[in-house]
């Protein structure tokens, strides 16, 4: 895991310097687009360094510069302040947000399930077998507030808890989680890949729900659970129509990719410094993250749907705004549909 994921400003700070890909350099290409990613190295948001990559925006003629912060609650704040024009991160921010007045759009779902895991350390693995066992706890989240954080409060409830049951931690993602279950900060908590394949590789934790499948997503949620996605300020998309079709494109084709190439060469073709060191581990969490993708960026009305039961109940935002949500304004299919076969 990169030493840069311990220290988020210096992580934006350096993924600001790289992010001048030569996608930027294109000749005749559209003025940079900036996009935020909620953790650039977690697995769950690979398609948008694998675009980068492949040349998916420069062969659309776009200047694009990623950059990343730890976590989607502080990526949504840069998007909103507008210094950046789209974010990579949870879907469910764009309902969160409506909340607050602000229209906030997924204009390409790359997922239909959270590819989160929940991690219990080793030691504890005998004692806490399942949601109901989170009684008097310490479980990890991202940052309060985040999705980790209302999802970690949904498999409570299944367990027959409330969240004053349980302690809420902020464990961050990476190297800060690891460190978190090593000391003992946390008994257990949510994360990705490929933070999962480290702990599990080196004994320190063990995987308690998955939800990188849609089998393991449906048997912990109930139901689909539309995460990694490319979001933007709803103004922004329907003043920039072509730049946001470009984009839609690019992604797709990637995604396309995605399912046309086996996890070895997914991994294959991101940073070197993404596998910390042991590509054959970076490979494995790919593989065991890969299947989250869903290959066309559509989003299904019915993940938006459970999205948004599970936002109701655990959202200080949204509980008791369930009726004044409007979904249709938080995704649009119209341009993944336009992409060509």
């Amino acid at each position: 895991m990169r030493k840069g994921l311990v220290a988020g400003v210096l992580l934006v700070a350096l993924a600001g310097c790289r992010g001048t890909s030569p996608d930027s350099s294109a000749a005749g290409s559209d003025e940079t687009v900036k996009i935020m990613v909620g953790g650039i190295d977690k697995v769950i948001y690979l398609p948008a360094k694998l675009t980068e990559q492949l040349g998916g925006f420069k062969a659309e003629g776009l200047n694009v510069q990623l950059l990343t912060e730890p976590s989607g609650a502080t990526a949504e704040n840069v998007l909103i302040s507008g210094d950046v024009q789209g974010v990579v991160g949870f879907y469910d921010h764009t309902i969160d947000l409506q909340t607050k007045g602000k229209c906030i759009t997924s204009v390409v779902q790359l997922a239909d399930v959270p590819g989160e895991v929940e991690m219990v350390a080793a030691s504890k693995a005998a004692t806490i077998k399942g949601p109901a066992d989170f009684k008097g706890r310490k479980m990890g989240v991202t940052s309060p507030g985040s999705s980790t954080d209302f999802l970690t409060q949904y498999l409570a409830t299944k367990g027959g808890l409330t969240k004053a049951d349980y302690t809420t931690v902020k464990a961050g993602a990476g190297a800060t989680f690891i460190a978190e279950i090593d000391n003992g900060g946390i008994d257990a908590g949510m994360t990705t890949d490929p933070t999962a394949a480290q702990l599990v590789s080196t004994g320190k934790g063990k995987v308690l729900l998955d939800m990188r499948t849609e089998g393991g997503t449906k048997a912990a949620l109930g139901g689909l659970y539309p995460a990694s996605s490319l979001y933007m300020d709803c103004a922004w998309v329907q003043a920039h129509p072509a730049q946001v079709q470009k984009l839609a494109n690019a992604f797709v084709k990637t995604l396309r990719w995605i399912k046309a190439h086996s996890a070895d060469e997914v991994a294959a073709k991101m940073p070197s410094d993404y596998n910390g060191g042991n590509p054959q581990l970076y490979a494995k969490a790919v593989h065991d993250t890969i299947g989250m993708f869903n290959g066309d960026g559509r989003m299904k009305p019915e993940g938006a749907q459970n999205v948004l039961q599970v936002l109701s109940q655990f959202s200080p935002n949204v509980k008791g705004k369930k009726d004044q949500i409007d979904l249709s304004k938080t995704y649009t299919t119209a341009y993944v549909e336009k992409v060509a076969p």
